[in-house]
């Protein structure tokens, strides 16, 4: 953790961020929102390379200096893309720092000179636009700078470039090589793809360095477009905000509330991880951050029930990755999605409800499955009754509803939140020891802006990937060639679609493997959301395609960042942990394919009137149900399933996400079929036994 001079500036900026964050939500700057934007890039850029250590290679480190603390680092409760920063238990290195985004390492290094240099280099490339001072042809100014649009002086020129250079180096300290990689593959494709035969699909006819920089530096789809916009306008007020609920207690409360609810359960230690997961999403936006949050409460709980190490840490990293899934704070991908559907965030919101429900109903039912199949032995949580600690905490939930409520009234969701933070600031006063006093706010919004460094980095070079895709024309001719894979199978129109859907699905998942959420997502929008659009899917249906696939890196072997940090916590082997994830997620990655394959899938979405919504939750509702028996190969109250009625069960599970009277059908006597051979097992073998039945039950129950 950083600490004297270096620490006290770096609040002071972040302070100053914060502030500007929230003053801008009433009082816009009047040059202009591009301006903000600029504003804010240089504020929290120069960050990262003080608050993020390089990582170099051995023989490539500078010597540094280190200075002991005994303090630890703050929580941070931001995203992003993913993106929003998991509590650090060690020394960030490139490999866990996608899975440790609770921001800047909790190591004690301070920078080093060379860190100090780059952050004043990047003050000066990021404020240059701005600073009304000329340099030879340049300069000038921020009007001047913006009439050079498509005719940069030398000036422009290089300080584009040097901020590219340093957007590059920022993603590489926070997320790692692969983004710089893929954003340089960008970069080359547009400088060198007027090379290639104009018979490729791909080709165009080629671009100049000084145009890409122009399109990267001095457009509105550059590093200033859609994504940083949506870092700087919604997401530094989340995290903000998140961080004010965290002070004010709502995490324990949360936590405590979810053990109470399910005291006198059998699987009270399992669903009480799921709900704490669901409820702690609200708070935080991050499924690493959510998976360690949870985890460290709940593995105690865990381990006593007799889960092992490996099937507890998928159980938290798929609840804590429904965070990113959960209203009314979902990932940072979301608030991307709204901006350019030009729809506002309630009905992205709205979207995402079904489908949360039916994610978090797959893991319940995982859940009652292994609490069955394994013998989970019960624990008994001496906690209080659920309705006394509503009573006296529940108005921590005063101010998520509230955002809800403005949104419907139709205020801004930033002003929703700002208010949700002044709600949360005066509420907190009802419990003596969370009182938010002003050193406290000041705390929480300083935490809140750190916790967006790394999602601000990722965002400004995002528009490197944005900007190169509008100018070469790359999203229709991508889309072109999956279509075109897709047809050279079939020309079913409707086979067509499944494939494509299909194809695009596998693309996500491999893309999200490799950069965060937030990054996935803007690859994934421009690259296969006009395939989708140019077969018909609507326009809702197709982003939240891309968002869930998106969001699903996080628990997709063999990265699974959230399984990593579940591994963390749990101590269990990290490549079973992340195969037990899966399990647990696994109608998360099927439910999406809906939404596309079948006009009735846009029911999901909680569109197209309250019969098609019903009926298509309903029916998803069962899949996802029957999928959760043939995973986990136990039907609730019967018993085993064997291999023949899990494949049956399979095939029918996926059947019914077809959501077509014939396909449902299908879906349903294949079900019904499966059922009836697990009662036929059960009936020739007798009554099967847990593992803890016929134990006295003094040994069997421990207490928490």
């Amino acid at each position: 953790m950083l600490a004297g001079p270096t620490a006290l500036l770096l609040g002071t900026v972040a302070l100053a961020v914060g502030a500007l964050a929230l003053w801008q939500v009433f009082r816009p700057l009047a040059q202009g929102s591009k301006y903000y934007l600029i504003i804010f890039l240089a504020g929290v850029l120069p960050l990262v390379f003080l608050a993020y250590p390089a990582d170099l290679p051995r023989w490539a480190r500078p010597r540094r200096r280190h200075r002991r603390t005994d303090s630890t680092a703050g929580a941070s409760t931001g995203d992003t893309t993913g993106t929003r920063p998991a509590d650090s238990t060690g020394p960030s290195t490139a490999s866990t720092r996608r899975a440790d985004s609770t921001g800047p390492s909790t190591a004690s290094t301070l920078p080093t000179v060379t860190d100090w240099l780059l952050a004043a280099l990047t003050v000066a490339a990021c404020l240059y636009p701005v600073l009304p001072f000329t340099i030879g042809t340049g300069g000038g100014g921020y009007n001047a700078f913006l009439d050079r649009q498509g005719l940069l002086a030398p000036a422009d020129l290089v300080l584009g470039t040097v901020l590219l250079l340093l957007l590059l180096e920022a993603c590489r300290r926070t997320t790692g090589w692969i983004l710089p990689a893929v954003c340089l593959l960008f970069l080359g494709y547009g400088y060198y793809g007027g090379l290639l035969p104009q018979s490729w699909a791909v080709a165009h006819a080629g671009l100049d360095f000084r145009q890409l920089v122009d399109a990267f530096y001095n457009s509105d789809s550059g590093f200033y477009g859609t994504p940083l916009d949506v870092a700087a306008s919604y997401i530094v007020l989340f995290t903000i905000y998140g961080a004010v609920l965290e002070l004010s207690g709502a995490g324990r409360f949360f936590v405590e509330l979810s053990a109470a609810a399910f005291r006198h359960s059998r699987t009270a230690a399992g669903r009480t991880a799921v709900a704490s997961g669901f409820l702690l999403g609200t708070v935080s936006g991050s499924g690493a951050a959510t998976t360690v949050s949870i985890g460290a409460v709940t593995w105690p709980l865990l381990r006593r029930a007799g889960y092992p190490p490996e099937r507890a840490g998928g159980m938290l990293a798929a609840a804590g990755v429904g965070a990113i899934l959960s209203p009314p704070t979902l990932g940072a991908a979301a608030f991307i999605i709204a901006e350019y559907l030009g729809v506002s965030y309630l009905q992205v919101l709205g979207w995402a409800t079904v489908p949360t429900v039916l994610y978090y109903l797959g893991i319940l039912l995982s859940v009652e499955i292994d609490a069955r199949r394994s013998g989970v032995r019960p624990v008994v949580l001496d906690v209080g009754s659920p309705w006394r600690l509503l009573g006296r905490f529940g108005y921590h939930f005063a101010s998520l509803i509230a955002i809800v409520v403005f949104l419907a009234v139709g205020v801004s969701a930033t002003r929703a939140v700002v208010f949700a933070i002044v709600l949360t600031a005066a509420l907190s006063w009802l419990d003596r020891t969370h009182r938010l006093t002003p050193a406290r706010l000041v705390t929480a919004l300083v935490t809140g802006v750190r916790g967006v460094l790394a999602v601000t980095a990722v965002c400004a070079a995002a528009g490197i990937i944005t900007a190169t895709t509008t100018k070469t024309g790359l999203g229709p001719q991508a889309a072109a060639l999956l279509i075109g894979g897709a047809k050279a199978a079939t020309t079913d129109p409707t086979l067509v679609l499944v494939l494509t859907a299909l194809l695009a699905a596998v693309a996500l998942s491999l893309l999200g493997l490799a950069v965060p959420v937030t990054a996935s997502f803007v690859i994934g929008w421009v690259i296969v959301g006009p395939a989708l659009l140019d077969l018909g899917v609507a326009a809702p249906a197709a982003a939240m395609f891309v968002f869930y696939f998106a969001v699903l890196s996080e628990v997709s072997p063999p990265t699974a960042l959230a399984a990593v940090a579940a591994a963390a916590v749990t101590g269990g082997r990290l490549v079973p942990t992340m195969w037990q994830t899966l399990r647990y997620a696994l109608p998360a990655y099927l439910t999406p394919i809906a939404f596309v394959i079948t006009p009735a899938g846009l029911g999901l979405l909680g569109i197209g009137g309250v019969q098609q919504v019903a009926l298509a939750a309903v029916v998803t509702a069962l899949s996802v149900a029957v999928l959760a028996v043939a995973a986990g190969g136990w039907l609730p109250g019967v018993g085993p399933a064997g291999a023949p009625e899990r494949v049956l069960g399979a095939l029918g599970g996926v059947t019914l996400l077809w959501l077509e009277p014939v396909p449902v059908a299908v879906g349903v006597a294949l079900a019904a079929v499966a059922a009836a051979g697990v009662l036929v097992r059960r009936g020739t073998s007798g009554r099967p036994r847990t593992p803890t039945e016929g134990r006295p039950q003094s040994s069997t129950e421990e207490r928490l």
